[in-house]
């Protein structure tokens, strides 16, 4: 089967999936029915940001709520279906032609199979965030990647939605960079399914207008406190490039020194330098033609 063959089996494949979740033939509602989830997910922070908000003055339906809710279906479902189902395919299909062209064969470096169910799952957990963790440094530290991570930081009203405003860029990016560092220690993506509903729940907590304070746990776990720092404008000085890089877990910013919170306010202005001279129509957004600016500070 050729690669364009295989491209459109994978994304026929996905498209008939997506429409037995849509349509509930996908019965496994929670787990195995990605597409609710996400939805339910979505509504429940909704609600906690009527019930408890923490920036009392902000709208819920705050400024680019709807566009940030397009994104949300658009990065998760109909990009997937355009591109990186089959594009994913085909990538693996490349990743293991390499090895069998050097004459290697590709085998996992470290097998976590013999450990405890609980133990994998803690491992895999870890492991998974450390790896966001460092991609996310990476799309603030490289002047390409940081033209289309910057569509995230475009929001200027905080709220669970903008969790999922993004470039499709970032998923072609993650995407790639996790399944080679997880292929060597005898992951598959299916593995990932589980720690991912996860972290798409503390993603949505993390960017969500509820005031909670999870105290001592902070150092461990992210928050919508610490988060907002990341989207902090005005970056302090010692640290230029960016801050508070966590996706789930906090800990890897307090390890490596990115870590910064000096006060606990829900007001800041948050976005990112001369953005005033860039354009935040979705179309705009969404655009593959990115290209780093003269004299950009990030």
């Amino acid at each position: 089967m050729s690669f364009l063959e295989d491209f459109l089996q994978s994304s026929s494949n996905y498209l008939q999936w997506l429409w037995r979740s849509i349509s509930l033939e996908n019965t496994d509602f929670i787990w195995g029915n990605y597409f609710y989830y996400l939805t339910l997910v979505s509504i429940a922070f909704f609600i906690a940001e009527i019930i408890l908000p923490w920036r009392k003055d902000q709208k819920i339906i705050r400024k680019d709520f709807w566009k940030d809710a397009f994104f949300m279906y658009f990065n998760f479902f109909i990009f997937y279906a355009i591109f990186l189902a089959g594009g994913s395919e085909i990538g693996v299909k490349l990743f293991e032609g390499f090895f069998e062209l050097i004459g290697v064969k590709h085998s996992p470096i470290i097998m976590v199979g013999h450990l405890p169910t609980w133990a994998q799952i803690v491992f895999l957990f870890v492991l998974t965030d450390f790896i966001h963790w460092s991609v996310h440094v990476w799309l603030h530290h490289s002047p390409y990647l940081w033209e289309f991570h910057k569509v995230h930081h475009s929001v200027k009203e905080m709220g669970f939605a903008a969790h999922l405003r993004y470039h499709w860029m970032e998923s072609i990016v993650y995407k790639s960079i996790t399944f080679i560092v997880l292929s060597f220690f005898g992951f598959s993506i299916a593995d990932l399914f589980a720690m991912h509903a996860i972290k798409i729940a503390w993603g949505h907590f993390n960017h969500a207008n509820i005031n909670i304070n999870i105290g001592w746990l902070g150092y461990i776990f992210n928050s919508p406190r610490m988060h907002l720092w990341h989207h902090v404008k005005e970056l302090p000085k010692n640290h230029p490039k960016g801050i508070n890089y966590g996706i789930t877990l906090s800990i890897w910013d307090y390890l490596f020194k990115t870590a910064y919170q000096p006060k606990d306010i829900a007001e800041l202005e948050i976005g990112y330098p001369d953005e005033e001279q860039d354009q935040h129509d979705f179309l705009s957004q969404i655009s593959p033609l990115k290209y780093p600016q003269k004299n950009n500070k990030k």
